[in-house]
């Protein structure tokens, strides 16, 4: 008797992963858009840098939802730029206003 694989039954977990990365993206662009604002009213270049990683970061989330299968995270190379860019925002926006030329 020969025993065959048993069927993977996923039930809702690939759909609420799916939203989790959606809520994700929406969640960093809010955060971008609110560092735009900053950035447009102050027009430090500190600011601008920190408004445009954190824009880069969100449409490299965005990817990275889309890439992902259902069973395999994003590729490796993404996921690392991601965090970089979300790195360099945070540490970007830790520059004092005064030190940045605004």
């Amino acid at each position: 008797m020969s025993r065959s694989a048993p069927v993977r039954d996923p039930g809702l977990q690939p759909e609420r992963t799916r939203l989790a990365w959606r809520r994700t993206t929406l969640t960093q662009a809010v955060g971008a858009l609110l560092l735009l604002h900053t950035a447009a009213e102050g027009a430090s270049a500190a600011a601008w840098a920190a408004a445009c990683c954190a824009a880069l970061a969100t449409a490299m989330t965005f990817v990275a939802g889309g890439l992902r299968t259902e069973t395999a995270p994003p590729p490796r190379p993404v996921m690392v730029l991601t965090a970089a860019l979300t790195a360099a925002t945070a540490l970007l926006c830790l520059v004092p206003p005064t030190a940045a030329g605004g």
